[in-house]
């Protein structure tokens, strides 16, 4: 991308380590008020398989707010619609936002560094706001601890964080596990997470001042034995639809309910009071959200889904797989009484009906082995 075509994004803040992916062959876009790298200009199955096979360096645009002080827990029971009494030093768990109506606020991974100190990274929303504006009767304080994220993805991401941190890596290290530590002499939170849906760990950087040109050349010497790529973002979003994963703002947003997203275990309606549970409890527990599969047709975002003629929901995302070997996406349909129907089609690029199957998500690896670590039953790569 040319300097005049970035010029667009002017207003967006750029990545600590953007001097190390900028090039005139890069694409970005925007999101969460900062510089999203989709791509270096490389072929994005390529990157797709190293992220599969290898392991990919991904500049990511997430942000943590920090959460601290003598309330922290009371405070994030109330805005949070699951209880973090339980949530242990050192741990991380999903967790969501929503407003008085129901619907999602945001999403986002609750860390917990201390017994009174939490950071909610959080995707594309002004979570920041949200949390000050409810805060107001709590011994908390709020910041914005002005921290970036990389995430270090793939198969061979542990031997590469075996080489990165000064003294070697924790003896244990299980999925959602946090631990702060340094990097070529630089402090970082690092956590057991990413959103590949393959194994992998994300590396925030503590100091807002940090070298991020060394601390990216740090990561790339850490990994060059087991050939680490630097990856855009869309070779990660073929891999985030495969797995399941879903998107603020593309997949949810305002106007839908945890459970319109089957995300309803990650709601507890009994044990806790917190913003939005009266109108959860009333909301329709059904979801109408769900996968689906077709030819390697191209489709666009937000194409409407097609049942006897009639538009009865949206793709909210789509990508052809190359480990499938077809299309694969998510629709949002207008009622859950359609997700038993069949018969669906969607317009490609061209105009032409596309028969599509609606799945369950993930599309496979569904108890989540490949990211613990495990051997999978099923998306195994030889």
């Amino acid at each position: 991308m040319s300097s005049r075509r970035l010029n667009v994004f002017s207003h967006c803040a750029k990545s600590p380590w953007f001097s190390r992916t900028w090039s005139d062959n890069a694409f970005y876009s925007e999101y969460a008020g900062r510089l999203v790298l989709q791509s270096l200009g490389n072929d994005t199955t390529e990157e797709y398989w190293t992220l599969r096979k290898s392991v990919g360096l991904f500049d990511v645009p997430e942000r943590p707010v920090e959460i601290k002080g003598r309330d922290a827990v009371k405070f994030l029971n109330c805005v949070l619609t699951r209880p973090v009494d339980k949530l242990r030093v050192g741990r991380g768990s999903y967790g969501l936002l929503c407003h008085q109506g129901g619907g999602l606020v945001c999403d986002g991974i609750l860390f917990k560094l201390a017994e009174d100190h939490f950071w909610y990274v959080h995707a594309d929303a002004d979570v920041f706001l949200w949390l000050v504006a409810h805060a107001l009767d709590y011994a908390v304080e709020i910041h914005d601890p002005r921290s970036w994220v990389l995430q270090v993805q793939g198969p061979k991401s542990m031997a590469v964080l075996a080489n990165a941190c000064d003294g070697g890596a924790p003896d244990e290290f299980r999925y959602f596990d946090a631990f702060q530590g340094r990097m070529g002499g630089q402090a970082v939170l690092v956590s057991r997470t990413g959103w590949s849906a393959e194994l992998g760990f994300e590396v925030y950087n503590m100091d807002p001042d940090v070298d991020g040109p060394a601390l990216w050349d740090h990561l790339m010497a850490a990994g060059a034995d087991s050939g680490i790529l630097g990856c855009g973002q869309a070779s990660m979003n073929i891999r985030r639809i495969e797995g399941g994963i879903l998107n603020y703002r593309t997949d949810m947003d305002w106007n839908t309910t945890p459970y319109d997203m089957g995300l309803g275990m990650f709601v507890d309606l009994e044990s806790h009071d917190f913003i939005g549970r009266d109108a959860l409890r009333n909301a329709s527990k059904e979801p109408r959200f769900c996968g689906f599969k077709c030819e390697d047709r191209q489709i666009r975002f937000g194409s409407s889904v097609i049942l006897n003629e009639q538009s009865v929901g949206r793709v909210t995302a789509y990508e052809i797989s190359p480990y499938l070997e077809c299309g694969v996406g998510f629709v949002l349909l207008d009622s859950s009484e359609f997700i038993a129907a069949d018969g669906f089609s969607i317009a490609d690029r061209d105009g032409v009906d596309c028969p599509v199957e609606l799945v369950e998500l993930p599309f496979y690896d569904a108890e989540k082995n490949i990211p613990r670590g495990l051997d999978p039953v099923d998306g195994k790569i030889e």
